[in-house]
């Protein structure tokens, strides 16, 4: 376990400098200038380049970047004057955190509970309609889902707020709006693993034992089953802790996501970075923390990196 984890890190390690990297130079080939505005001069804009480096040659602005990084400073925002990225990201990262957490919790319980209960069922009714919305939450993007709710229980039944965060209420949307999705695949996947995982021979043994179904379910097949589920939950709860873009712009909610567009239309090259930077390092983290978990669990991994 040990070498694999030490593997794991450093290929963490790696990714996040070719991230670095890559979003750095990808910036600075961004068309005009983050302080390019129609009230600005010519001598003005180039005496504030100037201030900010954006003169030096890029290889030159990289140095200088990753030497700042590596002390732990993010920069200040070009469109903020005074306030830096860190700040930024303090403000922001609460509200997609809570969102994220809460969209996949839901995804995880919904999800599960469907799939056992179509692998487990003899109802045709009940396959046919879960596979059926396992298909459509798989297939609607989670922008349509968020404007189709906002617009049957926020503008037309007037059952719940459709903007901000002000209180638990405003938390319903979004987070069915997010957890549609994941909650869908887990859905799926749980239902091919645990359907496979009701044929083997411990389960037959312990049927022949006069075990509860019940138990057996629960103590031997779900945590077997749940494995390759486990491989999912890492990068859908990667992706949802760092922000859904799309619709905290349509729930107008101050998170990850709506300052990352923000930034990007401003070109303003820190704020991108940094928000980069710090979703990258969300996901490598999660995502080890994932891998470790799933290989505490499957003795395949644990056998090969003893």
């Amino acid at each position: 376990m040990l070498r694999y984890t030490c593997k794991r890190i450093l290929t963490g390690i790696l990714s996040l400098f070719v991230l670095v990297t890559a979003a750095f130079f990808l910036t600075r080939m961004m068309p005009g200038s983050p302080f390019q505005t129609g009230n600005v001069t010519e001598s003005v804009l180039e005496s504030m380049e100037e201030e900010y480096g954006l003169n030096d040659p890029p290889v030159r602005q990289y140095q200088t970047y990753l030497g700042n990084l590596l002390k732990g400073d993010l920069g200040v925002s070009f469109k903020k004057p005074g306030v830096s990225v860190s700040e930024v990201i303090g403000r922001a990262w609460p509200a997609t955190a809570s969102l994220g957490a809460l969209a996949i919790l839901a995804a995880v319980v919904v999800g599960t509970c469907l799939g056992i209960w179509q692998a487990s069922t003899k109802n045709r009714a009940v396959k046919g309609g879960i596979f059926f919305g396992t298909i459509l939450g798989t297939g609607i993007p989670n922008f349509v889902i968020a404007l189709l709710l906002m617009l049957c229980f926020g503008v037309k039944l007037k059952l719940l707020p459709i903007a901000g965060l002000k209180s638990a209420a405003n938390y319903v949307l979004p987070v069915i709006s997010l957890a549609v999705y994941p909650a869908s695949v887990i859905a799926r996947l749980m239902q091919n693993t645990f359907r496979e995982e009701m044929s083997r021979d411990y389960v037959v043994l312990a049927k022949a034992k006069g075990l509860k179904w019940r138990r057996t379910a629960v103590t031997h097949i779900l945590k077997n089953a749940w494995i390759p589920v486990l491989n999912y939950i890492g990068p859908a709860a990667a992706f949802l802790m760092t922000g859904s873009f799309v619709v905290e712009s349509v729930f107008t909610i101050p998170g990850l996501g709506r300052e990352f567009v923000n930034s990007i239309a401003n070109r303003d090259y820190t704020l991108i970075l940094g928000l980069t930077i710090f979703m990258g390092v969300t996901v490598i983290v999660i995502n080890l923390l994932t891998d470790l978990l799933c290989a505490c669990l499957d003795p395949r991994v644990r056998r090969t990196y003893r």
